[in-house]
């Protein structure tokens, strides 16, 4: 395949790394592994399980996404590792189906974020998600909740009255805008509110804001993989992602990656920084990292 040069960030960190040094390698699905086709583009594909056949690197996936949603990347990609979802607040085995880590948050909790969701001023203006056990709840069918539905597979249930109805503790509470300027404000004020001790707030995407539980990030996520199950360290990592979900693990990996359609406080995060999803930049980071002759 070939080399392609994309650039190294100013204000990169100096961590020194090396392909010798890569035994895990981690992927985000929107935005790195997967663009506009909502499928892993081939070039893509096989960087990853070239890593995996012929310098023995171990292959996640780390999402936002469902687990349901977010199972046929980590089959694609050929990985036998548990899956993290949820921004790292569901962890499971799909081999035994067991569940290593779930942190949902509490029902107090997620009332508020109602609250927060419906005042006047914000709750003609968003689409609300609410993920119980791997389903998706929602008050009512939006456009933007059918956009999502249809990208993810999955097909929301309707319960009118959340407060009344809510079936139990949400693993993640999701808050859709077109508008992403209002999903500024809201992130802004939620984070005046809450504390990080008490919410991980962040945006997966520009028209996503999303809530869970305050010790669910990829970063947690990638580290209790990497240490407790593997016996790594950060050294031995790589991760790739493009949003502001993924600032943790691209920060904790000892080579952390932005994509080149990251935002530039993600790039800014990173180690290096390769070519957009459209241009296979997760091949291209493969290739300079954990495939390149040194």
């Amino acid at each position: 395949m070939q080399n392609i040069t994309a650039s190294n960030p100013a204000n990169a960190t100096d961590r020194p790394f090396g392909t010798a040094d890569i035994q895990l390698l981690v992927v985000d699905i929107d935005g790195t592994i997967a663009g506009l086709s909502n499928t892993i583009r081939e070039p893509v594909k096989q960087a990853i399980i070239l890593a995996a056949e012929s310098r023995g690197v171990k292959v996640a996936v780390a999402t936002g996404r469902m687990y349901r949603s977010a199972l046929r990347f980590h089959r694609d990609i050929g990985s036998t590792l548990p899956l993290i979802c949820y921004q790292g607040a569901w962890i499971q085995d799909h081999a035994t189906q067991k569940r290593l880590r779930h942190l949902p948050l509490s029902k107090q909790t997620a009332l508020q974020l109602l609250d927060s969701f419906e005042e006047p001023h914000l709750r003609p203006l968003l689409s609300i998600h609410f993920y119980i056990e791997d389903q998706l709840y929602v008050p009512e069918i939006t456009a933007a909740t059918r956009i999502y539905a249809e990208r993810s597979g999955i097909e929301p249930m309707v319960i009118k009255d959340l407060r009344r109805d809510l079936p139990g503790e949400p693993t993640k509470v999701l808050a859709l805008c077109e508008n992403p300027g209002v999903l500024d404000g809201l992130l802004s004020s939620m984070r005046q509110r809450y504390t990080p001790a008490e919410l991980y707030l962040t945006r997966s995407v520009a028209t996503f804001f999303e809530a869970t539980h305050p010790l669910a990030n990829k970063g947690d996520a990638v580290q209790y993989l990497a240490e407790e199950l593997l016996g790594l360290q950060a050294a031995n990592v790589m991760a790739i992602g493009d949003n502001f979900n993924d600032v943790e693990m691209i920060a904790y990996a000892g080579v952390g990656v932005a994509m080149g359609n990251a935002p530039d406080a993600v790039k800014a995060a990173a180690d290096w920084v390769a070519p957009d999803v459209e241009e296979d930049g997760v091949a291209a980071a493969i290739e300079q990292f954990v495939l390149a002759d040194r």
